[in-house]
């Protein structure tokens, strides 16, 4: 059935508004980088515990804006989802520390890299965890990614920890948030809820010691910290939005965005670039290709399966169609 052409300016909006929201979700998260520049002289422990901290007002605005708070009562209301929240939160909470750390410490270039290797990893995952069994394409692609991998390794010298952690610690946190039943926004205020204690306790023990940073005469740094709630939350929203109003293979496109400011950013830097790391981000870029053009083809197959099977029905896009797009967005 040929939409109308009412129907298809709301839906020709809508698109546009979810592009709109996707670009600006993922260059926040892109230009992170410039931001957490300006907080090198605080600890990446102290910078996460504001994060936390100051997350939880501004994400109460967000919920009350958006009438949300049953799905949060619910949230709370069920063990369950509670304890997968839980685990959650904990490896957020890594992923955070660990960018922010790689940020002020002039390694950005890695923090890109292992934003740029987690498609791939969500990927291999799927065969470790989930038993599930790759296309020639997606074994290409992940062989290409370990292949980057260890050409870094000999060429430096050094296992990239970083960027390894951090595709992990995200693999890991898409995976249970994909699992767990809760939108974007409580799931995000449940995590920050369970992990403000521990944080409010750590800012008071340095405020103890007078080792804090916060209140301490400089006023732009303490309103860079308390900034850092809205530049957690805002980012999540604008992803949400989008998610709703485009495809995935969309999504999976421009994620892309994030990690390839992040590269520039780090370049700009003037952050060591060795042949080893050259061969290294090729074969990721390679796999990347590789991954996408897959998913793509793999989601018209699908299109078509279905549209076989319903000639009549308006066919959607398949979320599982892109496995490069499929983990939760709450990179850096």
């Amino acid at each position: 059935m040929t939409p109308m052409p009412a129907e298809r300016t709301a839906e020709e909006k809508a698109v546009r508004l979810g592009l709109a929201c996707a670009i600006g979700a993922y260059l926040l998260w892109g230009l992170f980088p410039l931001y957490f520049r300006f907080l090198a002289s605080v600890s990446a422990m102290e910078i996460l515990a504001h994060r936390i901290v100051w997350s939880m007002p501004f994400g109460a605005l967000v919920l009350t804006l958006r009438r949300q708070w049953s799905d949060v009562a619910k949230a709370f209301a069920t063990p369950k989802v509670v304890m997968m929240l839980g685990i959650s939160a904990v490896f957020i909470s890594v992923n955070w520390l660990i960018y922010v750390w790689a940020v002020t410490n002039e390694r950005v270039l890695e923090a890109s890299l292992g934003y740029y290797i987690n498609p791939l990893m969500v990927i291999a995952a799927g065969v470790f965890v989930l038993g599930e069994k790759l296309r020639p394409l997606q074994i290409a692609a992940v062989g290409a990614a370990l292949a980057g991998v260890i050409a870094l390794v000999i060429g430096t010298g050094v296992m990239p920890w970083v960027s390894l952690t951090l595709a992990a610690s995200f693999t890991i946190y898409g995976y249970v948030r994909k699992t767990t039943n809760v939108g974007a926004m409580p799931g995000l205020f449940v995590e920050v809820c369970l992990l403000g204690p521990a944080a409010l306790a750590y800012l008071a023990f340095l405020a103890h010691q007078g080792a804090g940073v916060f209140a301490s005469g400089d006023v732009s740094r303490d309103a860079l910290l308390v900034f850092s709630g809205p530049l957690t939350v805002v980012p999540l929203v604008l992803f949400a939005l989008a998610a709703r109003r485009l495809k995935m293979s969309t999504l999976g496109f421009l994620q892309y965005l994030g990690p390839s400011l992040q590269f520039a950013i780090g370049i700009a830097f003037g952050e060591a670039f060795t042949p080893a790391h050259a061969i290294c981000f090729g074969l990721i870029w390679t796999a990347l290709a590789l991954a996408s053009y897959d998913a793509v083809r793999a989601g018209d197959a699908d299109r078509r399966s279905r549209a076989a099977l319903n000639p009549v029905a308006n066919p959607v896009a398949n979320p599982v169609a892109n496995p490069v797009a499929s983990a939760s967005p709450k990179n850096s």
